[in-house]
């Protein structure tokens, strides 16, 4: 299966919440735990334990492992294979955006099933020029993995490029989704190239149906509702995973909370 026919089928299944988890220093100290690899590896492997059973995707953030040095990435491996072992598919928030070999590599690394780190799908940066991602698009294929693809983000500086006019007058970031247009052009279910979309980012004159899964972080801690999500996406929000840590992982170190308001907010969500 492709991975947007692996996407479609997941969120049919568990409904379309993206639980990121994301071992902040802070949460941490909520926890109880020591800011040292053996309290991130205890956090991140409750976090599993508690969301990846319940929730379509999770999407742990690569830089909160890496902090940690090799044995953080140790503990990140551990993560990807345990989620995919509770049936979730793993979106491996990276954000990785180079040219030639370099993103070729970097394409192995997370994408390619022989690699430890490898993931159904990661994110990525096209601000290097769209053709930049073309080892990514090229390796996605190859072994049937994902991107997604920043687009719209909901950090405040994101509109000094992302809305930033072409000559012909397009916004950059439609530009983006252009691009990922012809990507996914008939691909069924929906196609493997998705978008990262802030789920915050107010009112929009972009198309956001083309054909590809949408990744909506700022779901529920930092702001973003149910009406948010049907507002921006409109037609496209059957194509919508709405992503949220923070609001899951303050629910823990119960596994039984953590997973109790997982299935709250996909309860909401497919309401």
């Amino acid at each position: 299966m492709t991975f947007g026919e692996r996407f479609v089928a997941a969120v049919e299944a568990r409904g379309p919440l993206c639980a990121g988890i994301d071992p902040h220093s802070g949460l941490l100290g909520e926890w109880g735990l020591p800011d040292d690899v053996s309290g991130l590896e205890r956090f991140a492997l409750t976090a599993v334990e508690g969301l990846a059973p319940h929730c379509a995707l999770v999407k742990p953030q690569s830089a909160f492992y890496e902090r940690f040095g090799s044995r953080g990435i140790a503990v990140l491996e551990k993560v990807v294979a345990e989620s995919r072992a509770a049936g979730a598919l793993v979106l491996l928030d990276v954000k990785r955006g180079d040219i030639g070999s370099t993103s070729q590599a970097y394409a192995d690394a997370y994408l390619d099933p022989a690699s430890p780190l490898a993931a159904d799908a990661i994110t990525v940066s096209p601000y290097l020029g769209f053709g930049s991602l073309d080892p990514f698009v090229d390796t996605a294929r190859k072994h049937d993995a994902g991107l997604f693809v920043l687009a719209l983000t909901s950090n405040k500086e994101g509109p000094e490029v992302q809305h930033a006019r072409t000559a012909d007058g397009q916004l950059v970031a439609g530009r983006v989704l252009d691009q990922l247009r012809q990507l996914n052009a008939g691909e069924e279910p929906l196609g493997s190239f998705g978008a990262v979309i802030g789920a915050t980012i107010g009112r929009s004159e972009l198309d956001f149906a083309f054909n590809g899964p949408i990744l909506a972080p700022g779901f529920g801690a930092q702001g973003g509702t149910v009406a948010d999500i049907r507002r921006i996406f409109g037609a496209a929000v059957g194509a919508v995973t709405p992503s949220s840590s923070r609001e899951l992982l303050r629910r823990g170190p119960s596994v039984e909370a953590m997973r109790d308001e997982a299935l709250r907010l996909n309860d909401e969500l497919r309401a």
